[in-house]
């Protein structure tokens, strides 16, 4: 396929996320152009609540396996028919016009990268590591910036590690910076601080940069879940 007839899949894993499914779906719609997106793939964990509904009732085509983001991340691109891959959390929204930057990173050489991010909320603490995100480094990178990345790079490198339950978007996007020039582009998605707001901005990212520091030492993925089941409760 040319490079000017690149189409994106995006791909969303879900699971029990009923509350937030149709305002992202919504979002998704209005920051881009339907020519460019071939296809909005929502893949569902195993959801008790209405998360699945609500998907199909905003024209998100389901698939359906067993839970753990990076196995439903997997999932997608296994059946996703576009040619570049775009890896959205559900709780993560979109720049305007997302779609076409993706393509014209795309068409100028770039096989990888993310966007820029901003938390909505304005504690100047978690404002401090979203501006950490400009920075084109692996330490600065996770899956709440969203990822694009070609469907031959992909497939190529064999996808997320499965192993890894949480920290599996940072293993991953690090293997890329090995292997091709990561880019980060200008624009912001912003995604939510529900997670921050629950647990105390400054408690949660203590966690987080603990995980960090225990992967830095060779922790394994086994020990890593383990400390975050123990200090941060799904």
């Amino acid at each position: 396929m040319k490079p000017s007839d690149s189409k994106i899949s995006v791909i969303i894993p879900v699971l029990n996320e009923a509350q937030t499914i149709s305002k992202t779906l919504e979002h998704l719609k209005a920051s881009s152009s339907r020519k460019l997106i071939k296809e909005v793939l929502v893949v569902d964990g195993g959801s008790t609540d209405k998360t699945v509904e609500l998907a199909i009732k905003q024209g998100a085509s389901v698939l359906y396996t067993t839970k753990g983001r990076a196995k439903q991340m997997n999932y997608g691109a296994r059946f996703a028919t576009g040619d570049i891959l775009y890896f959205l959390h559900v709780d993560t929204l979109t720049p305007l016009n997302f779609d076409q930057q993706i393509i014209d990173a795309v068409q100028g050489g770039t096989e990888a990268g993310c966007f820029q991010m901003k938390f909505d909320n304005n504690s100047h603490f978690l404002n401090f590591f979203a501006w950490l995100t400009k920075i084109n480094l692996k330490i600065c990178r996770g899956g709440d910036q969203s990822l694009f990345i070609t469907k031959k790079l992909f497939h190529k490198t064999g996808g997320y590690d499965e192993n890894y339950i949480i920290y599996e978007d940072y293993k991953f996007i690090a293997r890329l910076y090995e292997i091709t020039s990561f880019t980060v582009l200008s624009s912001h998605v912003v995604t939510s601080a529900r997670k921050y707001e629950k647990y105390g901005v400054i408690k949660l990212q203590y966690h987080f940069g603990m995980i960090h520091l225990k992967n830095f030492l060779g922790a394994s993925p086994k020990q890593l879940h383990d400390y975050y089941s123990r200090n941060i409760s799904y």
